[in-house]
């Protein structure tokens, strides 16, 4: 008796994925629960367990797309665990050694024995060395191939698809600013003992800025806001994005009602979503619903980047490598660790006031960080 392994639902908006990743080989016994492949789609990744015990037989290979529904293996209850191991070849008879003849001669041979040679004569002639062959002076390398082609995984064609689109649909408008990360690293390092050991988990600078822009909403509705059709639906909640970096492509995920979480919760739930995403276990739900998005090149060296929307949402920050450079403070050129900021916007929503006034309000939170954590 077999039963079949189908490719599960995964979303009401997804018909197909790749099988990016076999588990158990083709011929390999398997029990219930066990993880047989890996479904890749252009929102997020599943892992599919068996959901019977036997011998597992593949019917799609690792890099086909595959649709929902579809059969792509069959496990056989009962058969046996392993695949035969390959037959050794049979070793050969060694051949029978041929019978020395005795060098004497016989007693009734008539003829004499031969003379053993002399050591002169047994000396061979030595043969004058071939002289060595010049080296070529150029070597002709190993072909090797200049380019390579492979199928574009859902993820990557889903992302190139949303980027060309918030292209082409909004007007999209880049602001920048500079904000000086002295008070922030001061604080972090005054409290980082006492934080990690209350809470569990490290105070990072992320916390600051996902708390910063959810004050910078509030102070500048007209950014909290996206366009519908001929409708302008503005939201009322603070869901943020991060956008993650992972080996598979670029995921945001969201951060719900950060305006109501304390530092402490904003930590941990990037900490478990840092998690999901090396385990590549984000799920439709983590992705969906964010009203902004932070994008933290700084930590890959960028210096200064126009980040594109991340659609339907009207703004998204972009934070940069902290450097430190020479500024002037009251009257008086000092080395500080600073910050540039970017703002992008659909400037169709948002006005060029408007986006100024955002992106001050994050820089002012940052530079007085005291105040968020009074209001958390």
């Amino acid at each position: 008796m077999s039963s079949e392994v189908i490719v599960p639902a995964v979303g009401e908006s997804i018909s197909s994925g790749v099988l990016s990743i076999w588990h158990k080989r083709d011929g390999e016994a398997v029990v219930s629960g066990d993880l047989i492949f890996t479904l890749e789609t252009d929102k997020v990744s599943t892992e599919v367990q068996a959901s019977e015990s036997g011998t597992l037989h593949h019917r799609a290979a690792e890099g086909d797309e595959v649709r929902i529904g579809q059969v792509v293996a069959v496990i056989e209850a009962g058969a046996a665990a392993a695949a035969a191991a390959p037959s050794q070849p049979a070793v050969p008879p060694a051949e029978a050694t041929p019978a020395v003849e005795s060098a004497a001669p016989s007693a009734t041979s008539a003829e004499p024995p031969v003379p053993a040679p002399s050591p002169a004569a047994a000396k061979p002639e030595r043969k004058p060395e071939p002289e060595p062959e010049e080296a070529p002076i150029f070597q002709t390398a190993a072909r090797v191939e200049r380019t390579t082609r492979k199928k574009m995984t859902p993820l990557r064609r889903k992302i190139a698809a949303q980027l060309v689109s918030a292209q082409q649909t909004a007007a999209i408008l880049t602001t920048f600013n500079e904000c000086d990360m002295s008070a922030v690293m001061k604080l972090r390092k005054e409290m980082q003992d006492e934080f990690t050991k209350k809470h569990g988990v490290k105070l990072g600078f992320m916390s600051f800025f996902v708390k910063a822009v959810a004050d910078a909403l509030k102070a500048t509705p007209q950014i909290n806001a996206r366009i519908d059709g001929e409708e302008l639906v503005q939201n009322h909640y603070f869901d943020i994005g991060v956008a993650v970096g992972t080996e598979k492509g670029l995921m945001v995920p969201v951060l719900r009602d950060v305006d109501q979480l304390s530092f402490a919760g904003v930590e941990k739930a990037l900490g478990a979503y840092a998690v999901k995403a090396r385990e590549g276990k984000i799920g439709i739900s983590d992705l969906q619903g964010g009203v902004f998005t932070i994008s933290n090149g700084g930590v890959y060296g960028s210096l200064l980047s126009t980040p594109i929307l991340n659609p339907p949402q009207s703004g998204i920050l972009g934070m940069h490598k902290i450097q430190e450079r020479p500024v002037a403070v009251n009257g008086q050129v000092v080395i500080r660790p600073m910050m540039y900021l970017a703002l992008s916007y659909d400037h169709r929503v948002v006005d060029g006031k408007e986006a100024v006034t955002f992106l001050i309000r994050v820089k002012d939170c940052i530079e007085n960080p005291v105040r968020l954590l009074l209001e958390s």
